[in-house]
């Protein structure tokens, strides 16, 4: 994969997500224990680490499914520690999950759509009625998701359910729901897993392209050591709840606490 994908350029040091010793812990057990990072704009940010590292639990307090015990987050400055995820989404921070979410029994197009909620401005009146305004911002909204189809190659399956959709496809729709929030910092849990290398290699080139068409800063979760050194910019290593390495994937690769905690030195060299 190393030849398939191309190495991300440098990215300007001005933090956009900032995460400050953020804990929770579950039944006695701290799946977060004093994590802080910050995320530069237009970041490929990569979180790795064993099974029950943390890294979905982080990723749940960041976009506001978890309220931190300890701890602050803030986005472009503005604190969001414990905002509803309605809120945070508002704000600007969107995301996949580990487990694919969509609505089943709706076609690939209403899946996407529904990402849009929280730009919807109309009032309950006029969207019922259809008219003036309504009618304009749902002309905008499908306009933004036809781009967004045309973008991710769904055009052939848009009005299919996407229960009938192979896993694949599911997960490209699921990416098309998110950034039909035109988020800020987009949050993918896994968004490769599951898939086969030529779908990888596909899913690994759309996050790139995300990143460089708009700029948007990209926290991902990821088990494939190739698409993680591949592309990103920063690599943070969790083990027990806690950042044990933070830094480019070169600087990561080469880190005893890494090579010692997690990856192992095959690992390594599989994906240098």
């Amino acid at each position: 994969m190393r030849s398939a994908v191309p190495v991300p350029e440098s990215v300007p040091s001005i933090a956009q997500l900032e995460v400050t010793e953020v804990t929770r812990g579950f039944g006695g057990i701290l799946a977060v224990d004093g994590i802080s990072l910050s995320v530069q704009r237009g970041e490929i940010r990569s979180i790795i680490g064993p099974n029950g590292a943390g890294k979905t639990s982080l990723l749940n307090i960041i976009s506001g499914f978890y309220k931190p015990s300890r701890g602050s987050i803030r986005l472009d400055g503005m604190d969001i520690t414990g905002a509803r995820p309605s809120r945070v989404a508002a704000l600007g921070i969107a995301r996949t999950f580990q487990n694919i979410a969509l609505f089943a029994g709706l076609s690939v197009l209403d899946n996407i759509m529904l990402g849009r909620h929280v730009r919807i401005r109309a009032g309950a009146l006029a969207s019922l009625l259809y008219w003036g305004p309504a009618q304009r911002e749902e002309i905008a909204h499908r306009t933004r998701v036809e781009e967004l189809i045309a973008f991710l190659q769904l055009e052939s399956i848009r009005k299919q359910p996407t229960a009938a959709l192979p896993y694949g496809l599911r997960k490209r729709v699921e990416l098309a729901r998110a950034l039909a929030l035109e988020p800020k910092v987009l949050l993918l849990d896994e968004p490769m897993g599951g898939m086969n290398q030529p779908e990888k290699e596909e899913m690994a080139r759309f996050v790139l392209d995300v990143n460089m068409r708009w700029g948007t800063t990209i926290v991902l979760i990821e088990h494939d050591m190739a698409v993680v050194m591949d592309i990103s910019h920063r690599v943070s290593v969790l083990d027990r709840g806690r950042v044990i390495a933070d830094g480019t994937p070169a600087e990561v690769q080469r880190d005893p606490a890494v090579i010692s905690a997690y990856l192992g030195g095959g690992h390594l060299a599989r994906a240098a």
